[in-house]
């Protein structure tokens, strides 16, 4: 069974993901790994560097997270081409952890915050959605020190709270406390183990 994992930003997605974990699930983290698949010295940065040009590193040489941010949230042609570059080695690396923990007999959980934008959900048995108000996020993140007009262009360049419910086969309402996430964390988990 293939189980993906989504939610917008400041969702809590990722305490979602932390909670599959601590329960026994495996997670293939769609993020962790785009940060993998561009380190120094890799292929993925080589290719991101020749398309956007040597201003998307910091001094040390490491992708700018912040400025490829900035650029991409902003051009909607940027992020194709980004994501053109850094989707296909996310893909095989995940693929690579997602058998390990099969082989492994646990849940395995791959947790790709743009599941829906990139068309994913269809290859997926089971979607867990994280849901919450696009206030909340709003308010969420800005609480974290981002600006709202950064908070809105990204919220406005990921899937809408609409076509992410569309997706799913499970929901979680994110607007409680811990305690009710937790326990609605744990029956998804019961469930799909």
């Amino acid at each position: 069974m293939r189980v993906g994992l989504t939610g917008g930003i400041a969702s809590g997605k990722s305490t979602v993901s932390k909670l599959l974990a601590d329960f026994g699930a495996v997670i293939v983290d769609s993020d962790l790994i785009a940060r993998e698949v561009v380190e120094p010295g890799t292929p993925g940065l080589a290719q991101v560097v020749a398309e956007f040009g040597p201003a998307v590193l910091t001094e040390a040489g490491e992708l700018d997270r912040a400025k490829v941010g900035e650029l991409v949230f902003a051009d909607e042609s940027a992020r194709g081409r980004l994501n053109a570059i850094v989707h296909p080695l996310v893909g095989a690396r995940s693929a690579e952890l997602e058998q390990a923990g099969r082989e492994a007999g646990k849940l395995v959980v791959n947790d790709i915050p743009l599941l829906v934008e990139v068309g994913y959900a269809p290859f997926f048995d089971e979607v867990i959605v994280v849901d919450v108000p696009v206030e909340t996020q709003v308010e969420r993140a800005v609480s974290r020190g981002m600006t709202e007009a950064d908070v809105r262009a990204r919220i406005a360049a990921q899937a809408s709270r609409e076509e992410r419910l569309a997706a799913a086969t499970y929901v979680i309402d994110n607007t409680g406390t811990l305690e009710d996430l937790s326990k609605r964390v744990r029956e998804i988990y019961d469930s799909l183990a």
